[in-house]
Formats: structure tokens, C-alpha cells, sequence
């Protein structure tokens, strides 16, 4: 049996139980909050046999093979250096980290100790996603030359959005996936970026678009936001047709077009649970090969993101406590 112990009993952790509780082979055996009553309420909800009321005694149970670090991005350094230094393998939810420094600190204390450590950018392990990019590959649109990736929803008024001691902003928790997006089908090599941010009244970005032009010609236009509904599209467009994707944040179809005709659909594979399955599929397999990353999201691809969003939160003037 995997075990899972979960820091963090908030939706997310929610989510993460219901993904995980079909399987005979893992299970997630331990849940930690900041309050005793919590854990408890959560464990008795998700039929999670350990709850703790201190995050230090859980990363502290011998049971417990994978911690997963469910709490604001303010915390996940801290919670995921903790669970390092009891000698636990992490994986980390998305944004990494508040900031390149914190992710390459966690990383190189990962590496030092021997334990695997990856980030939990859900789209990065869905095998629709993989799907895609063997359908670009393929030359089914011809030579693939502009990308667009939208993501916005309705989230003006959330807290971890407006405050700056949560890591605010729509960047770290939206516009992560359409950089995501953009680099999982065109690759790392940006040779220019330019954007344009709406920052709110607590000094947050509340939404933005990135244009980000690649060294072989490639063009990737990016919106992300907090304060509207989208479509949630990302379209791949060549020079013989493109593929549309239904929802960047979680694909569900994805369907290809030559000369505005459809010649394709595909759908998500039946027997997904909700998406968030195929992380832990992949850190238990990581784990038992002795890896210390993973390849779907490698280290550096992690502290590249972080450094890409450094800069353009430096650009637009938003600044957490946690920056140096």
C-alpha cells in the first residue's frame, strides 16, 4: 500500500481524497491541520485513518511513503522543508514556491538528502496532455507556429487572491497554467517576453496577458485572470490547421481541425477519477525507481517557471513578504 499524508485540509486536500479513494493500492492514510478538531472532522469525511493536529507529527509517522503539501502558496516552502528534513519525499501543489529562491533552497535540499521532490502542476501528468503533444508532433496542422492559452474565473473577492502574505494574484494560482501550456507544446526557448497587468486594490495582479515570442518563431499569447469567466481555450495553430483544447486547467477534449474542418475529437480517458490520480501515479513510480524527479516536470523546468514569473511580478510591481 502507497500512503499519502496530506498537509493542509482545505478543498484541494478534498479533491485529493476523492481522486485517490478508488484505488486498492494507495490510500491517503493521514491528514494534518493547524487544529486537532479539523484533522479530525476531515478523517472521519474521507475515511483517513491518521489525523493530526501538527503538521511536525505527521511528517514524523514511519507510514506515511508521500507528503503532499495542499496549504496556501505562502506555505509551501516551509511545510515542504519540513517534511524534507523528517526525511519524507514531497509533492508540492502549485506554485512551487513564492519565488525561484524558495524552489531552488527546497530542490537543493531534496537533492542533498536523497528525496524526491516534484510539483504538483496536475496538467503536466494528465495523459490528454501528453495526448496533445504527439498530435502536434505528428504534423497533423502542419508546422505549429502561434499558440493562445486563456484562463480566468471569477475570483475577485478569494483571499489567497488579494493578499500579498498568501502569494496573491492570479499569476501564481491561473496564469501558471497558461505558461505551463505554452512551454509543454513550444518548449523553454523565449527570446522575449511583454505583458500588460491590471494590479488591484491590495497591490495584486488581478489579471494579465503575457505574449511570449520563441528563438525558432513561435509566438505564445496568454491570458489569465480573477476578475471574469473565459472560455478556458488554449488553441495550437499550424500551417495546416489547429487544435483546440477545451480547458487548459484540466483538458477533457481535445479536437483537431484542418482547413476550419474537424477531422478529430478525443476525450479524456474513462477511468480518470478528476484528474489529480495521475500525480501520485506518478511519484509512487518516481519513488520506486529511485528518482528524484520526475520527467513529466523536472526540476529546472519548475525553477525556470518560478524565475519566468519573478521577473514579470518584478515588472508589474507585485511583491510578497517572501521576496529577497
Amino acid at each position: 500500500m502507497f500512503r499519502i499524508g496530506i498537509i493542509g485540509a482545505g478543498w484541494i486536500a478534498h479533491k485529493m481524497c476523492c481522486a485517490i479513494a478508488p484505488f486498492e493500492d494507495m490510500e491517503v492514510y493521514a491528514i494534518a491541520s493547524r487544529t486537532k478538531e479539523k484533522a479530525e472532522a476531515f478523517a472521519a469525511e474521507h475515511n483517513v485513518v491518521a489525523a493530526y493536529g501538527s503538521y511536525e507529527e505527521m511528517v514524523q509517522d514511519p507510514k506515511v511513503d508521500l507528503v503532499y503539501v495542499a496549504t496556501p502558496h505562502s506555505h509551501h516552502f516551509e511545510h515542504a522543508m519540513l517534511a524534507l528534513e523528517n526525511g519524507k519525499p514531497v509533492l508540492v501543489e502549485k506554485a512551487f514556491t513564492a519565488n525561484a529562491a524558495q524552489a531552488e533552497r527546497l530542490i537543493a535540499t531534496a537533492r542533498e538528502k536523497g528525496l524526491f521532490i516534484t510539483e504538483a502542476i496536475w496538467t503536466r501528468y494528465m495523459p490528454l496532455s501528453h495526448r496533445i503533444k504527439e498530435l502536434m508532433d505528428s504534423g497533423i496542422i502542419g508546422e505549429p507556429r502561434i499558440l493562445t492559452a486563456t484562463l480566468c474565473y471569477m475570483m475577485e473577492n478569494k483571499e489567497r487572491i488579494v493578499r500579498a502574505d498568501l502569494c496573491g494574484g492570479a499569476l501564481l494560482d491561473l496564469g501558471v497554467y497558461t505558461l505551463n501550456f505554452a512551454r509543454m507544446y513550444f518548449g523553454t526557448d523565449i527570446v522575449k517576453t511583454v505583458s500588460n497587468c491590471h494590479t488591484g486594490p491590495t497591490g495584486m495582479d488581478m489579471h494579465e496577458s503575457i505574449s511570449l515570442s520563441f528563438a525558432d518563431g513561435k509566438m505564445a499569447n496568454l491570458q489569465s485572470g480573477a476578475l471574469c469567466l473565459n472560455d478556458r481555450q488554449g488553441i495550437i495553430s499550424g500551417t495546416e490547421g489547429y487544435i483546440r483544447v477545451d480547458n487548459i486547467n484540466c483538458p477533457k477534449t481535445v479536437e483537431v481541425y484542418r482547413n476550419y474542418e474537424l477531422v478529430r475529437r478525443i476525450s479524456k480517458d474513462e477511468t480518470m477519477v478528476n484528474g489529480y490520480e495521475y500525480q501520485v501515479i506518478e511519484c509512487r513510480r518516481c519513488i520506486r525507481e529511485g528518482l528524484l524527479e520526475s520527467p513529466m516536470m523536472p526540476h529546472e523546468e519548475t525553477v525556470s517557471i518560478m524565475k519566468q514569473m519573478d521577473a514579470l511580478r518584478k515588472e508589474w510591481g507585485v511583491v510578497y513578504p517572501y521576496d529577497e
